[in-house]
């Protein structure tokens, strides 16, 4: 009992004798300066700042980020024009495909559902699934060519064209921040970036 007890004392921790002192008072650990704590305090922060730079800073070649993808942009631009388009689109009671196939028609009627396919960079499949819709709806007819029976061209009715002139007011040139010959050169570069990407695809099959 006696070497357990002096053991306790010799590493560090105090008791309490009869008269109230304390024993071996040298292992009682003694405050740390107000200096040495703010001394170590900013050493601990320019520490963790250096760890936040080194998080921060560019990847290295070959390591890009989402957000320096170009078709990223592009594709979640894509999203966002129709987040914008939403409403527009909603009080017309029209998807965006069916929009874009009433203003083609519009600028110029009576074109094959191979040609209007091609405008509005359409598979068959998935065109003529809107232009029955479109036709439902009484926007728009579907005759067979007399010269060409094989060829089905579609016109806007009436109706078809009046609804084209409602929905002139959607707009997203101010929605865009852009100035409009800012808004106009970046149409014709996102323009030219599709035709040239069709190309090399075309090249490669």
């Amino acid at each position: 009992m006696g070497a357990k007890l002096h053991k306790f004392v010799s590493e560090g921790c105090p008791m309490t004798l009869k008269d109230g002192s304390k024993d071996n008072p040298k292992a009682i650990p003694k405050a740390i300066p107000k200096d040495n704590l703010k001394a170590n305090l900013k050493a601990n922060l320019k520490a963790n700042s250096r760890d936040h730079s080194k998080a921060r800073q560019k990847p290295a070649a070959g390591d890009r980020r989402l957000a320096d993808f170009l078709c990223f942009a592009i594709y979640s631009a894509n999203l966002a024009y129709g987040r914008a388009y939403k409403q527009g689109l909603d009080e017309l009671g029209l998807t965006y495909p069916q929009w874009i196939a009433i203003v083609a028609l519009w600028e110029e009627d009576g074109q094959t559902v191979s040609d209007l396919g091609d405008k509005m960079f359409l598979e068959s499949n998935t065109l003529t699934p809107v232009l029955k819709k479109l036709e439902a709806m009484g926007y728009l007819r579907r005759q067979r060519d007399p010269v060409d029976e094989r060829q089905v061209r579609v016109s806007l009715t009436d109706a078809g064209r009046r609804l084209r002139e409602k929905g002139m007011h959607m707009k997203l040139v101010k929605s865009s921040g852009l100035k409009p010959d800012e808004f106009a050169r970046l149409q014709k570069s996102i323009v030219t970036l599709r035709d040239t990407l069709i190309k090399a695809t075309a090249e490669e099959e």
